[in-house]
């Protein structure tokens, strides 16, 4: 959940009302949020980094808030203010509305077609005669920076840029170049740079380094002019110094460049409607992508809400209700059926559901009655889950320790280390990795268990390690074209293979299980070839006819690969067949 940190005494002077910390507490777990910490400047540098240079700090007191991180209009204190006047029925919830521009003359924001492969889409807004003081400055300043790193996501969706309209002149162009041909002063440098030049300087930029990498490895960069060939921004990485706005600045243009039109649009709502008067919002989006501050109306019967919530209100009531929660509700006059109107500033309300829990949240939940369940049923730990468990127990007692490893993996890990192809296997692949160590879901838990051999194999011989764990395949004939797996994994590592323990380990496990050494209706173990395994080493384990699982010694170029300097000896099991 997004933090907000506020000053105490602004907010109080906003609401126009002071209260006690435990009573400012309640009205948040009221309108559900969370009064976190309460906190200073001094404290937060104490804390972190010492008295010494906590020293002169601001000792004014903040109320850090938990955010839902659905709630954009929640970011700031213009909004948090808003709503929770709303909340305490102070004021009425604002309505947006887009107006056209003072002189006839909207301002024009135009895409080129070189931007398609990189951020294909902009929204842009115009905020006239808008006063800023230096904490409605801070405010503007940290609503877009919480917006980057929630909806935004880091500026890979959306990248916000804000300029001082009164210093540039349109009409604007969004367009695409090549690196060397983009030249300007970006915010606070106080020269010229090519974007190449740039994008080294900012390597090094604690701030700026995370968001290089969206299009450092593009042929082009994203630029954006105004008609006297200015640059603005080059998103998303950074404005231009001529247009950044300040204290003075009485007109804002934002822009919006993005990958998600979608969410582009969420994110110009929500920057125009918490920092300017509702009724006198400028909106002047042209071209391709119009943004209208649009509402949106559903309809929701209040039996529905009644049944759901469990509460018995009558219609009219929760309307009022959802009126408290900036959604406009009237009853239609159809039966018990309420018409809610859904503001820009509500882009979370997508399903019946969130109009019932805002319904729910305006009650009071503390309020709702507690009654019994209708239905009584009997939790029971799930089969595998409990056999799980018990064969933990009986392999540690066996003298094993048990280890977790992760559930992903890099296609080196189950592939290349262990003589495979990765082609061959049924490993269910990332789209989007963000670290080539976890490119894959494991389709065995061996490599977990050897790269752990491998980071502790300075402890005292032997090692004896185990899991039990799911892996993943690929299974055309499930829903998601994907099945987990449990199974069995142990290790014996030490100056001799030591066959004979882990084959040892699968007699008492088999013992366990109640599986008699059979070749008809029990277990036994016959000669195999695997890549994984040393030649004339390896046995595959058949059940009742089918092939359960494998055990040998390990191949000595396996053991290399993982870094390990010991013989190894491994067993591999799929306990599901045993339910």
């Amino acid at each position: 959940m997004p933090t907000v940190s506020v000053k105490r005494d602004l907010l109080f002077q906003a609401l126009g009302k002071k209260y006690t910390d435990e009573e400012f507490d309640e009205l948040c777990f009221e309108f559900g949020l969370e009064l976190d910490e309460i906190t200073s400047e001094k404290d937060i540098i104490s804390r972190e980094q010492g008295d010494v240079r906590a020293a002169g700090a601001s000792d004014v007191v903040l109320y850090k808030i938990d955010v839902p991180a659905n709630r954009y209009d929640l970011l700031c204190l213009e909004g948090l203010v808003r709503g929770l006047q709303v909340f305490k029925q102070k004021i009425e919830a604002p309505y947006y509305r887009r107006v056209g521009a003072t002189d006839g003359k909207p301002q024009r924001f135009i895409i080129t077609q070189e931007t398609a492969v990189l951020r294909p889409h902009a929204v842009a807004a115009v905020l006239r005669n808008i006063t800023f003081t230096q904490e409605r400055y801070d405010s503007f300043i940290e609503l877009q920076e919480k917006l980057h790193q929630n909806i935004c996501r880091k500026r890979s969706l959306v990248a916000i840029g804000t300029h001082d309209l009164d210093t540039i002149s349109g009409p604007f162009t969004y367009t695409a170049k090549a690196p060397d041909d983009i030249c300007f002063k970006p915010l606070n440098q106080k020269e010229e740079s090519t974007a190449t030049e740039l994008m080294r300087l900012y390597k090094n930029d604690s701030h700026l380094r995370h968001y290089l990498h969206i299009i450092e490895d593009e042929p082009h960069y994203p630029i954006i002019y105004d008609s006297n060939g200015v640059v603005l921004s080059m998103p998303p990485i950074i404005n231009g110094d001529h247009s950044k706005i300040s204290l003075k600045t009485k007109n804002v243009f934002i822009e919006c460049t993005a990958t998600d039109l979608t969410k582009a649009k969420i994110v110009l709502d929500m920057m125009v409607t918490m920092f300017k008067a509702p009724d006198f919002i400028n909106v002047h989006v042209t071209f391709p992508d119009m943004n209208d501050l649009a509402y949106r109306k559903e309809l929701i019967s209040g039996d529905t809400i009644n049944q759901k919530v469990g509460i018995k209100e009558s219609a009219e009531s929760l309307a009022r209700l959802l009126t408290r929660m900036c959604l406009k509700a009237e009853v239609t006059g159809k039966a018990d059926e309420i018409e809610v109107e859904i503001p820009p500033t509500r882009s979370d309300v997508i399903h019946a559901c969130d109009i019932m829990e805002d319904a729910a949240m305006a009650y009071g939940f503390n309020n709702i009655a507690r009654t019994k369940p209708k239905t009584y049923t009997i939790a029971n730990q799930l089969p595998l889950n409990k056999l799980s468990e018990l064969l933990r127990l009986e392999l540690a007692a066996a003298g094993f320790t048990e280890a977790l490893t992760f559930a992903l993996c890099s296609q080196e890990d189950i592939a290349d280390k262990l003589g495979k192809k990765i082609s061959d296997s049924r490993a269910v692949h990332i789209s989007n990795p963000k670290t080539a160590e976890f490119q894959v879901a494991r389709t065995t838990l061996l490599p977990g268990l050897l790269k752990t051999l491998a980071a502790n194999r300075k402890l005292p011989l032997p090692l004896k390690l185990f899991e039990i764990s799911d892996v993943v395949l690929k299974d055309d004939t499930t829903d998601v074209g994907a099945r987990n797996n449990r199974r069995l994994c142990a290790v014996f590592y030490n100056k001799i293979p030591g066959f004979e323990v882990i084959h040892g380990l699968l007699d008492r496990v088999m013992q366990l299980l109640d599986v008699k050494p059979s070749r008809d209706q029990g277990y036994y173990i016959q000669a195999a070839s695997d890549s994984i395994f040393f030649p004339g080493r390896c046995a595959e384990i058949i059940s009742h006819g089918k092939s359960v699982g494998c055990l040998g010694v390990l191949h000595p170029d396996v053991i290399n690969r993982f870094e390990l300097t010991m013989p190894c000896s491994a067993l591999d099991l799929d306990i599901e067949p045993f339910l």
